[in-house]
């Protein structure tokens, strides 16, 4: 496992890191043994970063990471845990993240994780006025200085959102879905980002698992599935599902780039290790629900580079399928 840079935190977080997400749920069933031996092999394999938020599951996948940390408590290893906070506002709206508001998640999410101090808080991507609320971030800043919080970022929709925020002194994160169907953060962001001294956390790193290459035109998902019931943004954003690209659409560019998939590695692998290509990013946070998935993903980091010709195939698909769908709207 390689290691990059968090923002100013000082930290060194896992390139390969664990999104926690669907152990939560919203993603099919998955048991709880599963999702600890999950994150037990993530962390055996070097993974010291996990990311999650409180309403992943209403609380449920931050339960579990407390658990399995608790599992590990004679081990030396430092394990940095990012949650997230605002989506349990209903209705979801900019006057909600307050202080009084923000302090109430914080203090929810300290006693599921079982710490004294969250060490990233993250606002869970608010709507587009919160990033010119500077008393949001004030609030963030006295939790802070309490020491409920390390410190913070933000998890955001759109590039546009991502330029704002690092406006704030103090945001020290920015996650945001980046990968071979999103690449307009590398556009737009990325620069800005690394002159600030920003992190990067790629979110959404396999489009929802179309980027693993398994999913066919037969395939069907659960009722709990946001794959199933989110396509076209019924519920949260559809960039949020299969990063708010036509199914159909997905699976014929993912025959184009299946070719370039190197000897050995998995279209997974590939995916991801295309999002390591770039330098600004500090980790990549792929789901896994199983010990397979865990090892798979962690095996990305081992790959290597890919060859400039190679990069420019993978953005040539995207300009030619992709591009016309996403590129302006995120």
């Amino acid at each position: 496992m390689k290691y990059r840079t968090l923002g100013r935190t000082g930290w060194k977080v896992s390139e390969i890191s664990f999104g926690a997400w669907a152990i939560g749920g919203g993603w099919g069933s998955v048991s709880d043994t599963d999702s600890i031996a999950a994150l037990h092999a993530a962390m055996d394999s070097g993974v010291n970063f996990i990311d999650t938020a409180d309403v992943y599951g209403d609380g449920r996948s931050e339960r579990l990471i407390a658990r399995a940390l608790r599992d590990r408590r004679s081990n030396r290893e430092r394990i940095i845990v990012a949650t997230k906070a605002g989506r349990r506002l209903s209705p979801h709206v900019a006057a909600g993240y307050n202080a009084k508001n923000l302090t109430a998640f914080i203090e929810r999410s300290l006693r599921n994780l079982r710490v004294d101090a969250l060490d990233l808080l993250q606002l869970h991507c608010p709507p587009t006025p919160v990033y010119y609320m500077p008393e949001t971030f004030d609030a963030l800043d006295t939790l802070r200085r309490k020491g409920k919080i390390r410190h913070y970022g933000v998890s955001v929709e759109k590039v546009e959102e991502a330029v704002k925020a690092v406006e704030f002194p103090n945001v020290q994160s920015v996650q945001i879905i980046f990968n071979i169907f999103r690449q307009r953060p590398a556009d737009h962001f990325f620069t800005l980002a690394k002159q600030r001294k920003v992190g990067i956390l790629a979110r959404v790193p396999l489009a929802s698992g179309m980027l693993t290459g398994k999913l066919t035109k037969r395939s069907t998902f659960a009722k709990d599935d946001h794959r199933l019931y989110n396509r076209h943004g019924q519920f949260f954003d559809m960039g949020e599902t299969f990063s708010g690209v036509d199914y159909n659409t997905s699976l014929k560019a993912v025959e184009q780039l299946r070719p370039m998939v190197p000897r050995g590695a998995t279209m997974a692998q590939f995916a991801l290790k295309w999002i390591l290509m770039h330098d600004a990013v500090s980790c990549a946070i792929p789901g896994a629900k199983n010990t397979r998935q865990a090892h798979d993903n962690v095996a990305a980091s081992s790959l290597p580079r890919f060859s400039p010709a190679t990069m420019r195939r993978i953005r040539a698909i995207y300009d030619k399928r992709i591009r016309p769908l996403v590129h302006q709207r995120w």
